[in-house]
């Protein structure tokens, strides 16, 4: 299946409308009132920013928070508290909109000083297990890495598991906790984050589905849209702004 282009004058202009397009997607699978939407959120600026005009506009799109199930794509592999962590923020902002269900809330595990990276690993694949995601979200890096998978690091190649641990990451940013490509294809929809022109070259390499990068690989079941700002896209050899 084709990639779908979306295009954008700016980051808030992206942000604006990637909140509502994935609102109203996550009403729109919620018109069968048995089904509930499993949303694998990721890491990153432009993400955080998005998560904080979804929230708002969930109610007005006719979605319900209560029918929607949250997973992680990656995670630094910290105590709870940590700021740097992906999902403080996220859920901080998520909460304060609309009350979460604990029960379908899955953060990655934080670091207790017990269980190492590849422990937790561990035990966040035996609590994903078979889930498909109906839409996964993710940011791309400058290199073309999404999650914590990235080009030419031992990541990359692991296929048949689901979630492992990185006690070495690229980023020099210590251990993680990531999804693997095998997890993330499990996708109906995937959606890439991109903006600013350091994320044009990785952007355009993606595009025609270059197997050196995650980003190249990773692509939805039922669909793969990426939501570009003009200067993470102006690599690209034609402009397309669709809505």
């Amino acid at each position: 299946m084709n990639d779908q282009v979306l295009r954008f004058a700016d980051p808030d202009e992206l942000v604006e409308r990637a909140a509502g397009m994935l609102a109203t997607q996550i009403a729109g699978y919620q018109s069968d009132p048995e089904r509930i939407v499993h949303l694998c959120l990721t890491g990153g600026r432009i993400a955080q920013r998005l998560y904080d005009s979804f929230a708002s506009r969930l109610e007005a799109a006719g979605a319900d928070p209560g029918r929607m199930e949250l997973w992680w794509t990656d995670e630094r592999f910290t105590s709870t508290d940590d700021p740097a962590r992906h999902a403080g923020p996220a859920l901080a902002k998520l909460a304060g909109k609309f009350q979460l269900d604990p029960a379908r809330t899955h953060p990655m595990p934080a670091a207790d000083g017990v269980a190492d990276a590849d422990a937790a690993a561990a035990t966040y694949a035996k609590e994903l297990g078979d889930v498909v995601f109906d839409i996964c979200l993710l940011s791309i890096g400058p290199e073309g890495h999404v999650a914590g998978i990235f080009p030419g690091h031992p990541s990359f190649d692991l296929q048949t598991q689901t979630v492992i641990g990185l006690s070495e990451s690229p980023k020099g940013e210590g251990d993680r906790i990531s999804l693997t490509i095998a997890a993330l294809e499990r996708s109906h929809e995937v959606w890439f984050l991109a903006n600013g022109d350091d994320k044009a070259a990785a952007v355009a390499e993606a595009l025609t589905g270059s197997s050196d990068t995650p980003a190249g690989i990773v692509r939805g079941r039922k669909a793969t849209k990426w939501f570009i700002d003009r200067d993470a896209g102006h690599d690209l050899p034609w402009f397309e702004c669709t809505w």
